[in-house]
């Protein structure tokens, strides 16, 4: 059976006063929680010591990610910050291939498997995003968008270090723009994209965690997370208030 996993992407968003005071709430409501769902959460790169070191005292049930990494493993790279430091501080997971850094910051595939291959050696598990642009799914070229992304980076890969990835379909002309991905159409694309990996890695693919990564809330968490190939979230705004991301983890 697929792991349960709902992840709290915090983007560029609190201080760290505010970020400790938002795991100590998490903590809080989490404390009688009884769940089988993975939670994880990717504050800033500033959080993540401070962070890491709380859900470590109060042994919550709690895992950390980044929200991004360096594709190089050390060096002159000024600003950046390897996958290695991460580990080191704790992080567990991390998030690759987000719309907003392939949208803004013009990462590419070639730069994500690089990624990838050193986060996988650190020992971590990569958070991989695809999903298409609202052009591509009004031109119906949406599947074939998809296919790509997962083609050119996780084709790459072995079974073996496929196994330790979670893959984030996130329908970005559903985001921010009035459109609304419905619990079906998200249900369509998962399944789709269990077939490709499926067509290059085959039972690997049954495995494979795939995560819901469009404006999901408490209020329509539980219509999409019922979906057969649905196996839970990646959380933008709605994991920036406590009772919100909770109310997502109980829709299961």
């Amino acid at each position: 059976m697929r792991r349960k996993i709902v992840a709290g992407n915090w983007k560029m968003n609190t201080l760290l006063p505010e970020g400790e005071l938002l795991v100590k709430q998490i903590e809080f409501l989490t404390k009688e929680l009884e769940t089988d769902v993975e939670i994880i959460i990717a504050p800033p790169f500033t959080h993540i010591a401070t962070l890491g070191k709380y859900i470590k005292d109060y042994e919550m049930n709690v895992s950390l990610a980044a929200q991004n990494c360096a594709d190089q493993e050390h060096g002159a790279y000024t600003g950046e910050v390897s996958a290695k430091m991460l580990h080191n501080l704790g992080c567990k997971y991390v998030i690759l291939g987000h719309s907003e850094r392939r949208e803004y910051y013009g990462e590419n595939s070639e730069s994500l498997y690089k990624k990838i291959n050193l986060v996988l050696n650190e020992g971590m598990s990569p958070i991989f995003c695809i999903g298409e642009r609202l052009e591509e799914r009004e031109s119906s070229r949406h599947f074939e968008v998809v296919s790509q992304q997962i083609k050119d980076v996780l084709y790459r890969l072995r079974g073996v270090e496929l196994a330790k990835v979670i893959v984030a379909y996130e329908p970005v002309w559903a985001i921010g723009t009035g459109k609304t991905a419905t619990a079906d159409q998200a249900d369509e694309m998962h399944a789709y994209i269990r077939r490709v990996i499926g067509d290059k890695f085959g039972d690997y693919s049954e495995n494979i965690p795939i995560l819901y990564g469009g404006s999901c809330k408490p209020s329509n968490a539980k219509e999409i997370f019922g979906k057969e190939d649905v196996d839970g979230g990646l959380i933008g705004g709605a994991s920036l208030v406590a009772q919100d991301f909770i109310g997502i983890i109980k829709s299961f």
